[in-house]
């Protein structure tokens, strides 16, 4: 009754953590009562007081940040902004992100810093310090301050070419951040994308949609003169290289449909050719964007697993449809991975890729060693 009761009082989108090991997923996002309920039964016989389940307003659609800083307890520089592309929510360790922020504003950017220095100085930080914020209509969240070293410190220690780590050591050590030659963050003129590499390909029927679990099991890194080429680079190093032509499958739930507009259109412009469900064709449709309409799975051929089967479809586009992904869409997007087939289930995801298409069709991707960009930036400074 309890459970009902704040079901009925949220209204929103929640986050379930709890303070013990779940068997299968440990966090959890719901979006009403029964996902709830559901929920609290399979962990019922493990709260206790001292173990209760966590619960948190979960922010839709809005973008996260990474920020990792370095502290000797009175000088505080930042080591790095990393705005992720997909939307907070899914695990830091699963979304890909870029340094410098490419959408984020200025402003917000330096108020996130900001906040990251008080945070700081009033932890009494020495040595490393990461923050994960959440940023939705210009209003900053603080999601996460971990005062430790985090999985991104190595990123960004190579995209900036600077040691976080050794610095931080040093740090801890008694040295100064004055003494060690690093009072001032720095910001490359070109931009470094992180990308996680899933394990998806091995586990067949396996749904690939990520959430707050993660699941990936190492990563990767792109470095351009432009967001979009250095996504394209982390996208062929994640072994899930974006095609430069074909057949693209799109179908996506009636909340995003309004938003992948300009992706399709997009797509059409760079002469790829387009199949959706028929809900998604007909949203097309109604913009004056041509998709070929194809059947549910469960009515038979012609539908998007015959086209998947027969390696007639080079890029699929789908966005869970809830919570409880339906058996359909679950299959699409497996059995796409397993052939290899790249598949996105975000639209943030998809902005980046058709930018990352866009560049590899009309832009050289240049290839030099880490160490040239490096070299531009003791240049610079």
């Amino acid at each position: 009754q309890e459970v009902k009761e704040l079901a009925d009082s949220i209204g929103y989108p929640v986050l379930l953590r709890p303070s013990f090991v779940l068997g299968g997923r440990a966090m959890e996002i719901v979006y009403d009562e029964e996902s709830l309920v559901d929920y609290i039964g399979r962990a019922a016989e493990l709260i206790t007081p001292d173990k209760p389940v966590l619960v948190d307003h979960f922010l839709e659609d809005a973008t996260e940040v990474d920020v990792d800083m370095i502290a000797d307890g009175k000088t505080f520089v930042v080591g790095g902004v990393l705005e992720h592309i997909e939307e907070a929510g899914i695990h830091s360790g699963d979304s890909a992100c870029c340094l410098p922020p490419y959408t984020l504003l200025p402003q917000t950017i330096e108020e996130i810093k900001r906040q990251t220095a008080l945070l700081a100085e009033e932890l009494g930080v020495v040595g490393l310090m990461n923050v994960q914020f959440a940023v939705k209509n210009s209003e900053i969240y603080v999601l996460e301050v971990n005062p430790r070293a985090s999985r991104t410190v190595p990123f960004i220690s190579k995209a900036i070419g600077r040691p976080l780590a050794k610095l931080a050591a040093k740090c801890m050590a008694g040295e100064k951040l004055e003494k060690l030659g690093f009072t001032k963050e720095i910001i490359p003129s070109y931009f470094s994308v992180k990308e996680a590499v899933l394990p998806f390909v091995k586990f067949h029927g396996v749904d690939i949609v990520l959430g707050p679990e993660m699941k990936s099991t190492g990563e990767v890194m792109g470095i351009d003169r432009t967001f979009a080429k250095a996504y394209a680079k982390s996208q062929m190093a994640a072994s899930s290289a974006l095609p430069q032509k074909g057949t693209v499958f799109l179908s996506v739930k009636d909340k995003d449909k309004p938003a992948i507009l300009d992706v399709a259109k997009k797509l059409q412009d760079l002469e790829f050719e387009l199949v959706a469900t028929q809900g998604t064709a007909k949203a097309l449709s109604d913009y004056g964007i041509y998709a070929k309409s194809l059947r549910k799975i469960q009515e038979g051929s012609p539908n998007v697993l015959d086209l998947i089967h027969r390696n007639a479809v080079h890029l699929v586009i789908n966005t869970p449809s809830g919570a409880k992904p339906r058996k359909d869409e679950v299959t699409i997007r497996s059995s796409a991975v397993s052939r290899g087939i790249p598949c996105i289930t975000t639209i943030a995801g998809a902005v980046s890729s058709v930018q990352g298409i866009e560049a590899a069709l009309h832009e050289d991707l240049n290839i030099q060693p880490i160490q040239a960009y490096h070299s531009e930036l003791l240049v610079s400074s």
